[in-house]
């Protein structure tokens, strides 16, 4: 993602000023739906089915290029299509469209779009677009994660879990020999190693990960070196060589949590944003197991940490889910933006997780917000179980006896 204009930049950015962005690969659509929220205003390129009367009074219809300028109602994002749709109502008219009417932008790749931020470009909003038009992205993780007859190929990028491709492949087992066996695990690995080199950029080195229950990704990556030999394909062999194997208890994605964590993945990896993200829910699920204060989740508790200050400088941490800042109701993403600045104030560290990520997906377990606190405090939930008592004592329940699992 970049700006249109060089004139632009993160430096001198009004508030109230509308930004001409251009994307330029695929990741950057998932940026454009990070940054552009209910009730912003966008302009971009759209064809429009319009009816034309003709001399002799018939009613024909056309498609016509144009430019709309939408206030946005709603989005959609599909991550294995990268593509964004923006509906929302038009606000300014022109020879083929009223104010009014409803329409829904698709923004594509090298054409560009204007966003002008409803409440202004706030502290988040600006994380956002910078993370956005970063040109030093690091390159995405590559992972193939499989087990017999079944292969997942996925991106992992410092913003999303992306599965590129599915691969499922026959193995006979039951009564079959040896040397059936053997040939159908080849096939698998050639319609694997096929459809990763097809569904994935090679043409740069990127750390390529390889993960399975057993053998079956140590022997993937032999099959990927003996075949880089037999094509003498020097950038598969390169590929093969760079490959890091780990273990998985399964050849699923869900799997790829454990990978993440695994210290050959954390050595290769090691600056990636994405495995801090999940070092910091290991830890943060440590502190809850070992009840010692430090680590709340849930609006109110962390709410209440925040403003005492104890999410601050020393090894405090705000973890907070991206869904929060996109919240229909303006007053809710201020207060979650006042809770991010009020942490930075304090010298803490806050974290936006994107629910597409694993880490975000184990923080929404937790109800997408939670906290590491520099200092212990406790009873935080404290007036919500009295809250809940209340409520209860006054729908006539019987409280006492309640088996808390």
């Amino acid at each position: 993602m970049r700006f249109v204009s060089k004139k632009q930049s993160l430096t001198a950015i009004d508030p109230a000023a509308g930004l001409a962005l251009l994307p330029t690969e695929p990741e950057d659509m998932w940026h454009a739906n990070n940054l552009i929220a209910i009730s912003d205003i966008v302009k971009a390129h759209a064809v429009r089915k319009v009816a034309m009367t003709g001399s002799t009074g018939s009613v024909t219809t056309e498609r016509v290029h144009t430019d709309l300028t939408i206030r946005v109602t709603s989005t959609f994002f599909d991550p294995a299509a990268s593509s964004l749709h923006v509906s929302g109502v038009v606000i300014k008219e022109n020879a083929w469209v009223n104010i009014g009417q409803h329409h829904t932008l698709d923004l594509e790749l090298q054409r560009p779009f204007t966003i002008w931020k409803n409440d202004g470009w706030d502290t988040v909003a600006l994380q956002t677009l910078t993370e956005a038009v970063n040109d030093d992205k690091p390159e995405a993780l590559v992972a193939v994660v499989m087990q017999e007859g079944i292969a997942n190929i996925c991106l992992i990028t410092d913003f999303q879990t992306l599965i590129k491709q599915r691969v499922e492949s026959s193995i006979p087992k039951k009564r079959s020999t040896a040397k059936e066996t053997s040939g159908g695990m080849t096939a698998f690995y050639e319609k694997t190693l096929s459809t990763m080199l097809r569904a994935v950029d090679f043409s740069s080195p990127r750390p390529l990960l390889l993960a399975s229950p057993g053998f079956i990704a140590q022997d993937f990556r032999a099959y990927m070196q003996s075949q880089g030999v037999l094509r003498a394909d020097k950038r598969l062999q390169r590929i093969a060589k760079d490959a890091v194997v780990v273990h998985s208890s399964t050849g699923y994605v869900h799997s790829l949590n454990e990978v993440l964590k695994s210290p050959e993945v954390q050595a290769t990896m090691r600056d990636k944003k994405f495995t801090s993200e999940s070092k910091l829910i290991d830890q943060l699920y440590e502190r809850l197991r070992k009840d010692d204060g430090r680590a709340w989740y849930g609006r109110d508790p962390v709410e209440k940490a925040v403003m005492e200050g104890a999410v601050g400088r020393g090894g405090g941490v705000l973890l907070i889910n991206n869904a929060f800042f996109r919240s229909l109701d303006v007053a809710t993403r201020k207060r979650y933006v006042a809770l991010v600045d009020k942490v930075k104030e304090d010298g803490g560290e806050a974290k936006v997780l994107s629910s597409d990520h694993e880490s975000g997906e184990r923080l929404d377990a937790l109800g997408g917000i939670a906290a590491i606190l520099t200092y212990p405090l406790y009873d935080l939930d404290e007036d919500e179980e009295d809250h809940d008592q209340q409520e209860g004592s006054a729908h006539g329940e019987d409280i006492e006896g309640v088996e808390v699992i």
